[in-house]
């Protein structure tokens, strides 16, 4: 298509299954704070007065796992005494036992060399980079991501008094020749106070929100919907329940790039869902900054218990040459588990800073240097 609109969806902290995500990704932190080699593969579920912890980890780590889900729920703001799901109240049930043997043995010992270490699990990873943007990110997804942390950081400041931790944004852009053009629409549904006037709200996001988090793409025609339901004053997971790995588009690529299926938050890095879809990301930067094309998308597939990828796949839709793309990529990167660990230093507490706002376009991050 030679003109099109695509929109792309973020969420923020409050957001129920970011809760659970943030959650999980925090156990993990704490496990490897003390073992690096902890193997964690954690899943959350939250709904009204209820948290439920379940999975598998393994580890030499001594983590109160209650006291860390309570402080994390503390510090995304869910502390009003008055609803059901708040830090202090909430009951936890923790359904967490080891990883079994069988899968433990695989990853320790890759059966194709067992002096190297085996993937997690079997699956397919993507990742996908283009030149659109500075950072390497579809436009869409970069704006609406930060919409999103923009409103967090109005609540977070205490800039707006009456806004509450849940939240959602979409953002649409107009292409021409695969090129964005312009922001055509913006919508924010922000949970609030009882009481504000809809309008208030609206006059907010038009005239401080947008023109702070588009900067340059903001201009006056863009078509705004703000609260569309009319009201938002129940959310969170009070509201609504929330689960860990479904906000799978809004961690990467808001649509514009498949996606393997598996999630991220609350998994170790011997999960190739994790760190091969990170080192994915990584290398399709590499090939765009190479100059070898405009966009880049890799795909790779991995099989439990083996070290070396099934296959590796390069597509760069027409803007370079894939041959050349597939040759820099055999000759420069190996996507053996333990060589991802060891390149993008993978077995560190840094999860819990990935959790919101994109797994990717970050500079903080290893795989966006």
């Amino acid at each position: 298509m030679n003109k099109f609109t695509f929109t792309s969806e973020a969420v923020t902290e409050g957001h129920p299954d970011k809760v659970c995500d943030l959650v999980a990704d925090s156990i993990l932190d704490a496990h490897l704070a003390q073992d690096k080699n902890s193997r964690v593969a954690c899943e959350v579920l939250a709904k009204s007065g209820n948290l439920i912890l379940a999975g598998e980890i393994t580890s030499t780590a001594r983590v109160d796992v209650e006291r860390v889900a309570r402080e994390t729920i503390r510090n995304i703001g869910y502390t009003d005494p008055a609803e059901p799901f708040n830090a202090d109240d909430v009951a936890i049930t923790t359904l967490l036992t080891r990883q079994v043997a069988e899968i433990a043995g695989g990853v320790s010992r890759a059966g194709d060399d067992p002096t190297d270490q085996g993937a997690g699990d079997q699956g397919i990873m993507f990742g996908y980079a283009t030149k659109e943007t500075p950072e390497l990110m579809p436009l869409p997804i970069l704006l609406a991501q930060r919409v999103a942390r923009c409103l967090a950081g109005a609540r977070l400041r205490g800039d707006v008094r009456w806004l509450r931790p849940d939240g959602k944004t979409q953002v649409s852009v107009s292409y021409e020749a695969g090129v964005p053009m312009a922001v055509t629409d913006v919508l924010v549904s922000t949970q609030h106070d009882p009481g504000i006037e809809q309008s208030e709200i609206a006059e907010f996001v038009r005239t401080v929100l947008l023109p702070q988090a588009l900067g340059s793409w903001s201009h006056d025609g863009i078509r705004t919907l703000v609260n569309p339901s009319g009201s938002f004053v129940e959310g969170g997971p009070s509201a609504d329940a929330g689960v860990t790995g479904r906000k799978i588009i809004v961690d990467t690529y808001g649509g514009f790039a498949r996606h393997g299926g598996g999630a991220f938050s609350g998994k170790d890095p011997s999960k190739v869902d994790r760190s091969g879809a990170y080192f994915c990301r990584f290398v399709a930067r590499q090939i765009v900054k190479a100059g070898l094309c405009d966009r880049a998308e890799l795909q790779v597939s991995y099989a439990i218990g083996r070290s070396k990828p099934i296959s590796v796949l390069v597509e760069t839709f027409g803007t370079g040459d894939n041959e050349r793309a597939a040759a820099f990529v055999k000759e420069h990167f190996d996507f053996r588990p333990r060589a991802i660990i060891e390149q993008l230093d993978l077995l560190r507490p840094i999860y819990a800073s990935t959790t919101n706002y994109g797994h990717f376009g970050k500079p903080e991050l290893a795989w966006e240097e």
